[in-house]
């Protein structure tokens, strides 16, 4: 890698934390490509060197930090049964929100934004889809059951985050443990 790519990097890293930042203090809307570049301490030439607008920014953030998700999510390739599998996806998504945890605030809790819920909810659902077998004899299509599982996932996960991590990780993954029968094919 050169040294210009690092600057490239180094700036966007810059812009990404400096948005997450404003994010917590105010809503997406309010914020200016004037208070990124002031608060970021670089020029606005810099900043439309690489983006055209704000919202070229945070689709680039949002974009990876579902790069992210879906990197962390590759780890869950080695369970033995569909409970298992849930189990580790909702580890792993767990850990993703607490090691994101600011950018999840500032995006999800303060801003509301609905778009970066629909992102960690399409790939969560792609992953299960994808992991899941197919079973001629399902009574309960698997599309329906993951979606079922993910929103449950998604909306308790978030919930955690709203609530200043009340319970600790392990202790929702008993919970979701107990919650989550052992058959989940639902056979005819």
């Amino acid at each position: 890698m050169n040294k210009k790519d690092l600057r490239v990097i180094k700036t966007k890293n810059t812009l990404y934390n400096t948005l997450i930042e404003l994010m917590r203090e105010k809503q997406f809307e309010e914020i200016k490509v004037s208070d990124i570049c002031n608060h970021a301490l670089i020029n606005r030439s810099t900043f439309y060197s690489h983006y055209n607008d704000k919202y070229e920014l945070l689709a680039d953030y949002i974009s990876d930090l579902k790069k992210s998700l879906l990197s962390e999510l590759e780890k869950n390739k080695n369970t033995l049964n569909t409970k298992e599998y849930y189990l580790e996806m909702i580890k792993l998504f767990l850990n993703h929100i607490e090691e994101k945890r600011e950018s999840y605030l500032s995006t999800v809790i303060n801003n509301h934004n609905s778009i970066m819920m629909d992102i960690v909810y399409d790939v969560l659902v792609h992953d299960i889809s994808s992991s899941l077998k197919k079973e001629e004899d399902e009574k309960i299509p698997r599309s329906i059951i993951a979606k079922f599982y993910i929103g449950a996932v998604v909306s308790v996960g978030i919930e955690w985050l709203k609530n200043g991590k009340q319970y600790t990780k392990e202790e929702m993954l008993e919970y979701f443990d107990l919650l989550i029968p052992d058959e989940l094919n639902h056979k005819k």
